[in-house]
């Protein structure tokens, strides 16, 4: 699988451009601020229909415009597949897989898989839990569609029962109709549980191998779930917990606030770790997010990898960059020293300046 073209047309700060890709290592460089992080974005959203940065469909249509378009052609399994995009502000998004616009995002979750690693991410370690069940949800959805579905029926129903028990103050008989509020996020939240459960055991499998060879052996990594209420106890806590929501106006128990920990040599590295340790944690990780992708899916990702080399040191960068091999590879930067110096293979060079491509 590797993306051969995307178009870009009023696309934050591009007007119209196109650009080609070489199967294998692609350096997007160029000053902060000229688009090239964009890029990537419209990438990430031709595979999952959202941004990565977490921005509204009009905080991405250029200033002046009314519409933004992307248009991408990959090749995958040696057909040809062209994906757009339509953003309209104040109008829900239109996407077509090969002419035929689809309806339902899980319609195009799978088509091109990616792995994204940016500098956010060597912070996933030691920032807050949402960071970490971010990453896993992500993933799951991209690989699992069903999960997808699960996902948003279980954040749905989040979103209704938090209204109900903010309104039940106005009118205190809408708590009668909790349980059966409560009945769907026990029935949707025990199926996110397992999945995350299973996740994370088919990822810890990988990891182990990565962190290893990373540390040259010195080091064992094992990634823990953390559930907040076990499936067994789901329905119990939410009855317990009743009274405490009803008091504060949220739901406090759930897969909505579950957390994930990072253990090296028996030490939680979130709380305890050097930087080095939890930068290293965090490259293992998303150097695993790409082997996971190949074992469910049979296919390679796309590799996206935002500004992270200046934030690596030198033999991280060496590892990273011996790993990707047979992968295509999309990397932003603001200058071409690191590959220079370490003699990279560089396939293909794009020059990125204010939102156009200056040479390729």
């Amino acid at each position: 699988m590797y993306i051969k073209s995307i178009q870009l047309e009023g696309y934050r700060n591009y007007n119209s451009e196109i650009i080609c890709f070489d199967k294998g290592t692609n350096v997007l460089y160029g000053d902060n601020a000229q688009g090239k992080t964009n890029v990537l974005e419209a990438i990430f959203m031709c595979a999952t229909t959202k941004s990565h940065k977490g921005s509204k469909d009009k905080e991405i249509i250029g200033f002046d415009k009314e519409e933004a378009h992307v248009s991408m052609v990959l090749c995958k399994s040696f057909d040809d597949i062209k994906i757009d995009i339509l953003l309209r502000k104040d109008k829900t998004k239109v996407v077509a897989v090969n002419g035929s616009k689809i309806k339902k995002a899980t319609q195009l979750l799978g088509i091109l898989n990616v792995v994204l690693f940016s500098p956010e991410d060597l912070s996933i370690i030691k920032n807050g839990p949402s960071e970490r069940r971010r990453f896993v949800d992500m993933e799951l959805c991209q690989l699992d569609p069903i999960y997808l579905y699960n996902l948003s029926k279980y954040n749905k129903i989040i979103d209704q029962r938090n209204k109900l028990i903010k309104d039940h103050f106005n009118n205190s008989e809408l708590t009668d109709t909790l349980d059966i509020w409560d009945m769907q996020l026990v029935s949707y939240g025990k199926l996110i549980i397992e999945k995350r459960k299973k996740f994370i055991e088919e990822l810890n499998e990988i990891i182990k191998q990565v962190h290893n060879k990373l540390t040259n052996g010195k080091e064992e990594i094992a990634l823990i779930y953390e559930p907040d209420v076990s499936v067994e106890n789901f329905e119990k806590e939410l009855k317990k917990h009743r009274d405490k929501d009803l008091k504060y106006k949220l739901t406090s128990v759930g897969p909505h606030r579950d957390d994930f920990s990072f253990v090296v040599d028996g030490i939680d590295i979130r709380k305890y770790g050097s930087q080095g340790q939890q930068r290293t944690a965090a490259l293992s990780l998303k150097l695993s997010e790409i082997e996971i992708v190949k074992k469910i899916t049979g296919h390679v990702p796309v590799l996206l990898l935002d500004d992270v080399l200046s934030e690596l040191d030198n033999n991280r960068q060496n590892y990273l960059l011996n790993t990707i091999g047979d992968i295509q590879t999309i990397i932003t930067c603001t200058g071409l020293d690191d590959f220079v110096n370490n003699n990279f293979q560089i396939n293909k060079v794009i020059n990125v300046v204010n939102g156009s491509i200056i040479c390729s």
